[in-house]
């Protein structure tokens, strides 16, 4: 599952300064339930309204039901500097975005 592998990978993120947040369609409590679970350190937010997807491109409208897979590298003042559109591996996806974060935040 690819929040497991950004879980296995927090240390790596957190020595590069990135702060990884995941969202989704479900309720407040329903993320805390499976943040608790999965043990992710990392915030699951709710997108209830799906203002989030219609950002950023992970839902077409507000009715639908569930989110395309989107991954989105922003920096410190919220500009996005890389995408990942629908179609990549979940299980190694995790990794790419490290290495990719790697080249932008590290020494």
């Amino acid at each position: 599952m690819e929040g497991c592998g950004y879980r296995d990978l927090q240390d790596q993120f957190d020595a590069l300064g990135v702060t990884i947040v995941g969202a989704s369609f479900d309720s407040p409590s329903d993320n805390q339930g499976f943040k608790d679970e999965e043990g992710f350190e990392y915030e699951l937010w709710s997108d209830l309204g799906r203002e989030l997807a219609l950002h950023y491109e992970a839902a077409s409208s507000e009715s639908q039901n569930n989110a395309d897979r989107r991954t989105v590298v922003l920096d410190a003042q919220g500009r996005q500097l890389l995408r990942y559109d629908p179609g990549f591996n979940f299980g190694a996806h995790p990794a790419e975005v490290l290495e990719d974060c790697q080249t932008l935040f590290g020494d």
